[in-house]
């Protein structure tokens, strides 16, 4: 899984920040723009997944992270839900759709790898470093 220093080095945040992108220039489009209660929804949902990897970075513990992590999964399977029903409206093309339902199954699985990696790591962070 290799170690990080922060969040941003981290590349499961890194392929989460840039579905964040891709989600607003998708929401931007024409039709889609004014579906404001999805467009708010789906953006919810992929800045949660970037920005609850960064939080549980930042904590001292293993299982702090793991929790962040946790919740970062299901909000990529929110947004992944969310893209259904964007497919469905006819605000996306099916290619285009495809593209991103794969990328976000690949953050979740990768969430899920790194989830399972800290579970079993001995390493457990500052804050279980005291309590040992």
């Amino acid at each position: 899984m290799g170690t990080f220093k922060s969040f941003e080095d981290m590349e499961v945040w890194q392929k989460a920040r840039e579905m964040v992108s891709e989600i607003y220039r998708l929401t931007n489009k024409a039709g889609f723009s004014k579906d404001y209660n999805l467009v708010n929804q789906i953006r919810k949902s992929a800045v949660s997944v970037a920005s609850n990897i960064a939080e549980g970075a930042e904590r001292d513990g293993n299982r702090e992270l793991i929790n962040f992590l946790y919740i970062a999964k299901g909000s990529c399977g929110e947004m992944r839900c969310q893209l259904y029903i964007a497919l469905d409206l006819k605000y996306m093309d099916q290619d285009k759709f495809g593209d991103l339902n794969e990328r976000t199954k690949e953050i979740s699985r990768s969430l899920n790898k790194l989830i399972r990696y800290l579970r079993e790591s001995e390493l457990k962070g500052l804050k279980y470093k005291t309590n040992q």
